[in-house]
């Protein structure tokens, strides 16, 4: 029996690796559709097949959901039955499936529309829209207030200098804590450096009050990106 409970739970731990694998595929799908939606409305494209990579992200959002709950449902099964340690091995199949579908009845629109990703797309692409005077819909043009609020947003972003190598900054990353971008690579570094020292990383931007700068913090800034490399173009020297 303990042999026969051994291979079950290695092969499980198999398919859990292959589940989690397929997460990584999940959001290298995101990352495409996230690309186009930005290249269809920077090249002013056809509102429906911007709207087509909204659903897209929806969709892959959907599919990550279902992927955390099987692997959960797979997690939980085994750590009970380890822990309970019965003399007969259950079904392992039927346990996790009732256990995933479970997990499975609770599903909203809610919560695809507040997972992080789909969140982090929907600001970078409401961005994108108002700087390129892109809409759908009358409704969707922002009201005052909101236009202000771009504006403002547009001239912060209008200093392109990474506040660490006060160079021009590459890859730009945007601090969710705070709302400070800096250069990827340069702010990645940073931290490495502070680890070792076992310290933490300030918001090198200076007058900023975050003390505690982490990795999980930092999500791409596509609209900063873009808008640094359209100024690089028509920039004089690089005529």
């Amino acid at each position: 029996m303990s042999s026969q409970s051994v291979v079950s739970f290695a092969g499980v731990d198999t398919c859990l690796s292959s589940l989690k694998h397929c997460q990584s595929y999940i959001s290298t799908g995101m990352e495409m559709a996230t690309k186009v939606a930005f290249d269809l409305v920077e090249n002013r494209n056809d509102i429906e097949e911007v709207n087509a990579m909204e659903n897209a992200m929806l969709e892959y959002a959907a599919m990550n959901r279902e992927v955390c709950h099987y692997v959960k449902a797979v997690e939980d099964t085994v750590r009970q039955i380890k822990q309970k340690k019965p003399e007969i091995l259950p079904d392992l199949k039927l346990e996790v499936e009732e256990k995933f579908k479970t997990l499975e009845s609770t599903n909203t629109d809610l919560d695809l529309q507040s997972d992080e990703k789909i969140a982090h797309f929907k600001d970078q692409l409401r961005k994108m829209k108002n700087q390129f005077g892109v809409h759908s819909d009358p409704k969707e043009i922002p009201d005052l207030e909101l236009v202000d609020e771009d504006i403002a947003v547009t001239q912060s972003q209008m200093n392109f200098i990474c506040p660490i190598t006060q160079n021009e900054m590459m890859n730009p990353v945007r601090n969710k804590v705070c709302g400070h971008a800096y250069g990827e690579e340069a702010i990645l570094q940073l931290l490495r450096n502070r680890e070792r020292l076992k310290k933490k990383v300030c918001c090198p931007t200076i007058g900023c009050n975050n003390r505690n700068v982490r990795r999980s913090d930092l999500v791409p800034d596509e609209v900063l990106k873009r808008t640094i490399d359209s100024q690089s173009k028509h920039s004089p020297s690089t005529q």
